[in-house]
Formats: C-alpha cells, sequence, structure tokens
C-alpha cells in the first residue's frame, strides 16, 4: 500500500460513520504484517504537511503495533516485523522524534522506549554513538530525550543486570556535564532551556537511583555535579512567563527543574549520604557528602522554605520534598546543629502554618466534600502533600530529639488554644485550632507513653477537644472526631469522659457535613475498639449500621468497612440478627464499586479498596456466626453472584478475598448446595488458566467439598469433579515451569482425596502416584519432597496391597523407600530431623508405614520388615515428644494470659520519660537493625525456612481421630494372632534400644486406649445432660 492510500485509510478511521471507521480499522489491521508497512505510517506521522489529526490517528496505531509485535512474548515465538523494517524503524525515530510536535512526540517516545527496553544493547549497539555525537552537536534536545529512556531502562535494574549503564555514564556523562555547565550559566534562560535541564536531572536521577556510578566517586567530578545543582537550588525561580493557573504553574518547566534538583539532593543523602548503611567501602563516600554537602544542601531548602514564610509560592511537591530532607537530618548531628538556631522559625513559622486548615481546604471542603474526602484518606496524596510531611517532621522531632524540643511545642500548642478560648465566638482563630489539633493527634503515640504528659490527656481532651464537637465550624467538628479517635484507647479516670466522647462520635455520624460523619466513622472504630462496656454501644447498634450504610452509599472508603469489621469482630454472634441484612448492604456496596470501575474502565485505588473491604467485612461476618450455620443457606444467594462472577477473570483483583467467603459457605454452613458446587469448577479452570499463584488459598475450599460432601464429589458424573481435579493436578505437577513452592498444595489436595474417599477411588490409585514420583524425582525442596512422600504414605493408608503392587508394577518400590528412609534419617546443622517436622507428617507417615506392617509374609521380605518396624517406632517417639512439647507450650501460653498491662509496661518503660538524646538520634534505631541482621544470617545454615512447617491448627483432616499408638498397638496385635512366627522374628531381632521403645510405645498405646474410651464416655454423658 502506497503512502496516499495509507492517508486515505487514517483519514476514514477518524470518520464519524461507524462503518466507515470499522472498514479503516479492518484494512488497517489487514495490511499492519505487510512489508514498509511500518515504515509507512512513521513517515505520515512525520510528514508536516498532513493532517495533523491524520498523524495522530497513524502515531496510535504505530504504538500500538510496535508494543504488541516489537519483541516476541513467548519463547520460540516468531518475528513479525523484517529486520530491514526494524532498522528503518529506528533510524527514523532517532531523525524526527524532536521534529515532530509534542501531542506526537509522547507517542514515539513510547515506541523509543519499547523498542530500546528489546534492543539495547545486543541488537541495537549503535544507539550510545548517536547519543554521544548528537550531545555535542545542534540536536542536543533529541540526543537527551533518547538518553532519558535509555538510562531509565537501567533505574530499577538489579546490581547483575545493570552493567551497560556503567558504559552510559562513561560515554554520555563528561559531555552531559559540560552541557549542564553551560545552561546553567545563561544569564537569562528560556523555558526551553528548562526542558533540557530537567532532561539531565532526570538522566541523573535515573543513574543514581539504585547506586553511585563509580565515576562519581571521584572526589572532583563529584563536586563538579554538586556545584551545578546546588546553583539550581539556590537560583529563584523566574517570574517572567510563569503561569498563574495554580495546576498550570506547579507543571511549569522550571518549577519542574527545582522537584527533580531536590529529589536528586534528597536520594544522595538519605541512601548514599549515611556511612551507617552503606557497604564499608563506600562509607568514604558518605563521610565526604556529610562533610561537604550535606549542610550546604540544608541551607539552600531553608531559603526555599523562607519562599513560603514571606507568602511567596513553593509547589506542594517541593515543599514535602524539602520537608523530607530535614526531617532526615533531624538525626545527624551535624545538619541538626545546622537546624537547631533556625528550628523555631521553622517550627512555629513554616511548619504549623502548614498544618492549618487553609483556603485550599476550605473551598474543597465547600465545593467538592466527596473529594475532599478522598484527599484526606489517600495514601498516594499523602507523598505530595506538605501537611504529611509537616507531621511527619515533627513526629521525628520529638521521636529523635524530644528533650529539648517536645515541652517547647507543646507550650507552642497550649498557646494557641489559650487564644482560641479567650477569643470572641466571631474571632477565634479556628484554622489555628485546626492545627494544634491536627500536632496533638499526631503525636498521640509519644504522648501516650511519657509523662507528665501521659497523665494530663484526659484533661486535655474534655477542655479542648471535646468542646469541639458542638463547634458551629465543621472542620473542628471533623478533626474533633479524629482527635477523639486517636486518644480513645487511654485509661479514663472518670468513664462518663470516655462515654461522653463516644456518643458524640456517634453522633458525627448524622452531621449535616460528608467530612465530618466520615471522620466520626474513623474515631468509632477506636472506640469500638477501646470500649469495656458493650453496653454502650449495644442500645444503639441498629442505628448505627443503618448510619453506616447511608454512607457506604454517598463514599467508596475502606475505612468505613475497617470500623463495620471492627464492630463484626467485637460483637461476635450477637451480630447474627444483622447477618442478612450486613451482607445485603456489603453485596450491594461491593457491586456499586464494580460498577463505578466499569463505567470508568478502571478501579480507582480508593474505589479498589473499598470494594475489597467489602468482601473482608462480609468474612468477617461469616465468622461471627460461624457456630450459627442455618445463617448460611440465607446468605447464600446475596453472595453467590458475586462468587460466581469474581471467580473468573473479572475477579482476578479481589480472588483472594472471594476464595475466603467461599471457604467460609462451604465449612460452615450445614450442607453444600449444588448451588456452590457450581463454583468448583470455575476454581478449577481459573487454577489451570492464571489462578497458579492463589493454589494455596484454592486448596481450602476444594478440600472442603471433599471432605464435607465426599458423596457428590465421588458421584457426579456431570460434571466429573474427580476427572477434572486429577486433570488440574496432573497439569500442575508436571509443569517444569512451575515452582515448588507452588505446587505444594497439590498433594495436600491428594491426600484429602485419599483419606476422605478411603476405599472408593482405586481407579485414581496409580495415576495419582505416577504424577507424585514423577515430581518427586525433580524436586528440590525439602518441603514439598515430604508432601510428595507423604501422598505414597496415605496412598499405602488407603490400601498398602493396592499401593505397594503399583509401586512394583512401576517398578520404584525400592527407589521410593530408600528416600523415604533417607529422609527420616537426614539431620540438619542444628541437630534437628530436616524432614517430616510437623505433627501432621509423622502421622501420615506413621499411618502409611504401618499399614504395610498388616500385608502378608510373601509381600514384604522380613529385612524391609525390619527395617519399616524400627522406622515406625523412631517416628512413634518423635511424634511423642512433638506433642508433649507442644502441650507445654500451650501451658506457657496460658501462663503468658495471666500478664497485666503494668508487668509488659515495665519490660520497657524507656519511652515512658524523655530519655537523653544521643548524638545520632537512630543509634540505637541501627544498633537493633544490626542484631536482627545478625540473627538472620546465623540461621542462613538451614536449607528451609521453618515458616513451612508450622503446623495449623485449624487444619482437620479424616485422620485426626485415628490415634497413631492405638493403630500401630492393633497392626501388632492382629500379627501376633496370625502370624506369630513373624511376630516373634520381628519383635525379638531388636536390640536393647529397640526394645525399650517397642515397650514404652506399648505401654503408650494401652494408656492412650484407656484415655480414648473415657473421652468417648464422657462425651456421650454430656449429650445426655444436654438432651435433659
Amino acid at each position: 500500500m502506497d503512502l496516499s492510500s495509507l492517508a486515505v485509510i487514517l483519514q476514514a478511521a477518524l470518520s464519524p460513520n461507524p462503518q466507515e471507521r470499522k472498514a479503516a480499522e479492518e484494512s488497517l489491521n489487514q495490511y499492519q504484517y505487510t512489508p514498509q508497512h511500518l515504515v509507512r505510517l512513521l513517515q505520515i506521522i512525520v510528514d508536516g504537511n498532513c493532517d495533523l489529526a491524520v498523524r495522530q490517528v497513524a502515531s496510535i496505531h504505530f504504538k500500538n503495533f510496535i508494543g504488541k509485535n516489537w519483541a516476541p512474548h513467548e519463547p520460540g515465538e516468531q518475528q513479525k516485523i523484517s529486520p530491514t523494517d526494524k532498522a528503518a524503524v529506528r533510524d527514523y525515530l532517532l531523525e524526527f522524534i524532536v521534529r515532530v510536535p509534542s501531542l506526537l512526540r509522547v507517542q514515539l517516545g513510547e515506541c523509543l522506549k519499547t523498542i530500546i527496553n528489546a534492543d539495547y544493547p545486543e541488537h541495537w549497539p549503535a544507539l550510545l554513538t548517536w547519543v554521544k555525537c548528537h550531545l555535542q552537536d545542534q540536536q542536543v534536545y533529541g540526543a537527551l530525550y533518547v538518553l532519558r529512556i535509555l538510562s531509565r531502562k537501567y533505574e530499577f535494574k538489579s546490581e547483575d543486570e545493570r552493567t551497560p549503564v556503567y558504559l552510559i555514564i562513561d560515554e554520555a556523562f563528561p559531555p552531559l556535564l559540560n552541557i549542564f555547565n553551560r545552561l546553567v550559566q545563561i544569564p537569562s534562560p528560556t523555558i526551553e532551556i528548562a526542558e533540557l535541564i530537567k532532561l539531565i536531572c532526570k538522566i541523573f536521577w535515573s543513574s543514581i537511583y539504585l547506586e553511585v556510578p563509580k565515576q562519581l566517586f571521584d572526589p572532583n567530578v563529584f563536586n563538579a555535579w554538586m556545584v551545578l545543582f546546588l546553583a539550581m537550588l539556590e537560583r529563584p525561580v523566574p517570574t517572567e512567563g510563569q503561569p498563574t493557573d495554580p495546576e498550570q504553574r506547579k507543571s511549569w518547566e522550571w518549577w519542574k527543574v527545582k522537584k527533580w534538583t531536590v529529589h536528586i539532593m534528597n536520594r544522595l543523602y538519605t541512601r548514599f549520604g549515611d556511612p551507617k548503611l552503606l557497604k564499608p567501602e563506600n562509607k568514604p563516600f558518605a563521610q565526604m557528602f556529610q562533610k561537604h554537602y550535606a549542610g550546604k544542601i540544608l541551607e539552600c531548602h531553608l531559603n526555599l522554605l523562607n519562599v513560603i514564610r514571606q507568602g511567596g509560592y513553593l509547589p506542594d511537591r517541593v515543599t514535602n520534598l524539602v520537608l523530607q530532607y530535614l526531617s532526615s537530618s533531624i538525626s545527624k548531628s551535624n545538619t541538626y546543629q545546622l537546624l537547631k538556631p533556625q528550628l523555631d522559625i521553622v517550627l512555629f513559622e513554616i511548619i504549623f502554618p502548614l498544618m492549618c486548615f487553609n483556603d485550599n481546604d476550605e473551598k474543597l471542603w465547600r465545593e467538592d466534600p466527596h473529594e475532599y474526602v478522598r484527599k484526606g484518606y489517600d495514601i498516594i496524596e499523602d507523598l505530595y502533600s506538605p501537611r504529611t510531611a509537616s507531621i511527619d517532621f515533627i513526629t521525628e522531632l520529638v521521636r529523635k530529639r524530644g528533650k529539648e524540643n517536645l515541652q517547647k511545642f507543646l507550650t507552642f500548642i497550649v498557646e494557641v488554644y489559650r487564644r482560641y478560648d479567650e477569643a470572641a465566638p466571631g474571632y477565634k482563630p479556628y484554622r489555628q485550632k485546626d492545627g494544634a489539633l491536627l500536632a496533638v493527634g499526631a503525636l498521640c503515640d509519644k504522648l501516650k507513653q511519657t509523662e507528665p504528659y501521659k497523665s494530663q490527656l484526659e484533661q486535655m481532651l474534655v477542655q479542648h477537644v471535646f468542646p469541639e464537637f458542638r463547634s458551629q465550624v465543621g472542620h473542628l467538628r471533623a478533626k474533633a472526631a479524629w482527635v477523639a479517635g486517636q486518644y480513645a484507647s487511654i485509661n479514663f479516670a472518670d468513664q462518663r469522659n470516655f462515654s461522653a466522647a463516644l456518643h458524640s462520635v456517634v453522633a458525627g455520624l448524622r452531621d449535616p457535613e460528608l467530612p465530618v460523619r466520615v471522620d466520626s466513622v474513623f474515631a468509632l472504630r477506636s472506640f469500638v475498639e477501646a470500649c469495656k462496656d458493650l453496653n454502650e454501644i449495644r442500645p444503639i447498634l441498629p442505628q448505627l449500621l443503618d448510619e453506616f450504610f447511608k454512607l457506604m452509599n454517598e463514599v467508596e472508603n475502606e475505612d468505613l468497612v475497617f470500623t463495620l469489621e471492627t464492630i463484626v469482630d467485637k460483637f461476635g454472634e450477637e451480630m447474627a440478627p444483622y447477618a442478612l441484612g450486613l451482607c445485603q448492604n456489603l453485596a450491594a456496596a461491593f457491586w456499586k464499586c464494580m460498577q463505578s470501575a466499569e463505567a470508568e474502565e478502571d478501579l480507582d485505588e480508593s474505589g479498589a479498596l473499598a470494594a475489597v473491604g467489602c468482601l473482608r467485612a462480609i468474612s468477617t461476618i461469616l465468622e461471627s456466626v460461624s457456630r450459627l450455620p442455618h445463617l448460611f443457606p440465607q446468605v447464600e444467594p446475596i453472595l453467590l453472584p458475586i462468587m460466581q462472577r469474581m471467580l473468573t477473570t473479572d475477579g482476578q483483583e479481589v480472588f483472594e478475598e472471594v476464595l475466603e467467603i467461599v471457604s467460609y459457605m462451604t465449612y460452615f454452613s450445614e450442607t453444600i448446595s449444588l448451588e456452590m458446587w457450581s463454583l468448583w469448577p470455575l476454581m478449577i479452570n481459573a487454577l489451570d488458566d492464571w489462578a497458579i499463584d492463589f493454589f494455596e488459598n484454592i486448596l481450602v475450599p476444594l478440600d472442603n467439598y471433599i471432605s464435607r460432601s465426599t458423596e457428590h464429589f465421588l458421584t457426579c458424573k456431570e460434571p466429573d469433579y474427580q476427572q477434572s481435579l486429577f486433570k488440574v493436578l496432573s497439569s500442575v505437577m508436571t509443569d517444569k515451569n512451575i515452582e515448588d513452592h507452588d505446587i505444594e498444595p497439590a498433594p495436600k489436595l491428594i491426600e484429602a482425596v485419599l483419606q476422605n474417599c478411603k476405599g472408593r477411588v482405586d481407579q485414581w490409585v496409580e495415576p495419582y502416584l505416577r504424577i507424585t514420583i514423577d515430581r518427586l524425582r525433580r524436586t528440590e525442596k525439602k518441603y514439598l519432597k515430604d508432601l510428595l512422600i507423604e501422598v505414597i504414605a496415605n496412598a499405602l493408608y488407603y490400601n498398602p496391597h493396592l499401593t505397594l503392587n503399583i509401586l512394583q508394577k512401576l517398578a520404584v518400590a525400592t527407589e521410593v523407600f530408600n528416600l523415604w528412609f533417607h529422609m527420616l534419617q537426614e539431620v540438619k546443622k542444628s541437630g534437628q530431623k530436616a524432614n517430616f517436622r510437623r505433627e501432621h507428617d509423622k502421622k501420615v507417615c506413621i499411618l502409611g508405614l504401618t499399614s504395610l506392617l498388616s500385608l502378608p509374609s510373601e509381600l514384604l521380605p522380613e529385612e524391609s520388615l525390619r527395617q519399616i518396624f524400627r522406622a515406625v517406632l523412631d517416628l512413634l517417639v518423635a511424634y511423642k515428644e512433638q506433642v508433649a512439647a507442644k502441650n507445654n507450650e500451650d501451658e506457657d501460653d496460658d501462663m503468658d494470659a495471666w500478664k497485666t498491662d503494668d508487668d509488659e509496661e515495665e519490660e520497657d518503660d524507656s519511652d515512658k520519660e524523655m530519655g537523653v538524646d544521643t548524638e545520632d538520634g537512630d543509634e540505637v534505631d541501627s544498633q537493633r537493625l544490626h542484631k536482627l541482621a545478625t540473627q538472620v544470617h546465623a540461621g542462613d545454615e538451614d536449607d528451609d525456612s521453618d515458616d513451612d512447617f508450622s503446623d495449623d491448627e485449624e487444619f482437620q483432616s479424616p485422620i485426626d481421630n485415628v490415634d497413631p499408638f492405638v493403630f500401630f498397638s492393633e497392626i501388632m496385635k492382629v500379627m501376633s494372632v496370625s502370624d506369630l512366627r513373624r511376630f516373634q522374628i520381628l519383635t525379638q531381632s531388636l536390640d536393647f534400644h529397640y526394645q525399650a521403645v517397642a515397650n514404652a510405645v506399648a505401654h503408650h498405646a494401652e494408656e492412650r486406649r484407656v484415655e480414648i474410651e473415657k473421652e468417648k464416655a464422657e462425651k456421650a454423658a454430656s449429650g445426655v445432660v444436654g438432651k435433659q
């Protein structure tokens, strides 16, 4: 297709006629793989005589095709773009990327990023030469633009992937420094100069993000860069051409230069300027930075903040970054000493005013309260907020330098309170009072544990916070609720004060101002957690829940749901009368979040968190009524549509939460309905397709289906659940690309089948053993090896005769048992057994190996019999010791529960007083980190973490009621009757040690038999009493 024909098709793609548009798109798709098509598209994009709209359509089509087809996504996938076309595209992009309008440059920049990520350096080695060449001619902007993309490729790369960046720095940094130097010296720089400097800053940022390049360790080279950065910090932003619109102003190129310069200084200081945090070879650099530059940067930053103090403009992001630097300076002795003389000015004339309610807050509160709430609870907003950075500064100051600053700051706050109290109603400093309340709330952790303030908190709340619940000013009512929540957990001397505050917070749920209602919900959570007498809340619970759901219909906020979860958790089964209504409302709120997401084609952060929160709250409700199984069929119709929809690819963002709901529904309900069984295929399909990362979560409901609805699992043929389970487990276990850790739930599910379906799945024993042995041969992770051997043990317990025949048929019996016995004997460096470390692991092994002892003598040679017998005795001893140790631990835990709060406080009262400020405030933190690191490295000698081996108290299986000692004893009794000669050979061949063990096991088995009979009798008696 020639250029003119392609331009006509692109023009048609802009047609208002849907049919013409569709035909044009089909034509583009038809020709997209033809040779030269990409090159012609690019020629149209860069053709200044062509209509801009057509060029834009071409650029979007070009970008999408490049992103999808430039590099193969799968191994062995065929290249869809010829090498000739690729070379032409690369050359055209470099030549024209700076000549096209910015609207098109954005699209071409994305293409260049895709190509560089795929091709450099292997397939595009000449790129760096091109950059270096053009850094020294008239195409500086193009070279900087490309170098920025190139450097960003390596910004987050680990050390072993960063090799190419060293050559980039070697070749590009010297000319880059010269360009930067020339630009800084221009007396009246234009906005174009600002854009060039901004690109240089971004290139430098990407290059030093993870490590300082070795070239910069040269003091002369580093100083040359720092002189220029400090010059940019000190130089006032030009006033000429500065936009008046606030949004445009903060995005103005010169302010962006200032932002990136501050960003770089902060990064150098926080990551590379602290000798304590660096490797020994990098400490001289940090010491040099501290000595020569940290103080100069601090001085420049203080000058920047002085602009705010004088009523000038500083973008929020720049203010935030500057305050971050100041916060980092507090713990370092040299920078703190420089900060100290100006600290009062910083605290009271810059930091505190930033904490106060301001004009922008007022405007947003009045015009868009929903946005006010969103910004107030948005974590991302906090990253850019001067107010958040101010709070962080105050918090860090009183934490690291509290002795000399806490009293001074609180005296200032008390003075604000006094001026507010003494002023006439119309003239009160409402905004300053708001800032003072924010400060006190932010310092709650310090004040709650520091005398003399700790004992004065209740008086402070009653005198200065609680009265604002009745304020005529909305933002003070909101702030009072928030501060009250921060201190709800203190010990109130007068419980009436707690009650009054609680009821004021509850009243805030009906406030006419939305932000007050939301802050009240946030505070209520703390009051519910702290409430010692639930009768305070119980009478108003129905109204409370009504207000909750009214608010949930207004805003999507996860904190609303967190508070609801807290109430449900606190009241437990008392929530039963409300469970149905709660689930209905939460389901409705969840669907509302999802509909909003579909309308906007994306789920924003707050909406996503709210959606997840709704599902978590539903799980909390189901758990709270878990002992009331009759409620589950009532909530099932409400929750089933959510589960059915969100167990598909539509629910990937909430998959884990939905699986938890399915787990509760299949575990606590009296029966599993056919409607709930409709979820089985969805989970199997998800696991087979994309959900391997959720296998551990999927395990729980699948196990519930097998164990709690065994008959349906075994008898249903449409669909065939047994077949579908084997198919997916076979696929997972034979996939060489799936890591051992991700396989672990598979053998657990095979165990569930063999234990729950004993005697009814003979046809599946061999297929399951085949895939188990196949995976066992290439498994490296110890815990997975344990689980795979336990599949064999479970198969032996299921049917020892059948299983042994299969192992012999597959010619793996010797291999399997040799490995098993080796694993039983294997010991770690610490002296602990390396394998089968859970109680459950040992029990399964005992039952499997003991089952072999029941086989006729012709199936099991005497030598094998003796080896199995000794292995079982060892396992029984280890099992008994582990159970006893666990029981002792439980007793210790019970003793711990008797410890009072006073006991815990006495253990560490280092924070009760202000303490003595060390020369470097973070010395203690550093020592603790070093100690932890030492402990971690000390534990590295063993291959596997103990995390894999903890017994799950909630785990239940059909063998729970099988006592291994009694089981072993019964098998041996049968042998002594049916084959006395064999029994005698077995017992008499034992050495002294094993004879003693055998006698002890026999004695313990009798004790366990008596205990079990006693437990059964007591249970039966309690049942009779219950019926009476």
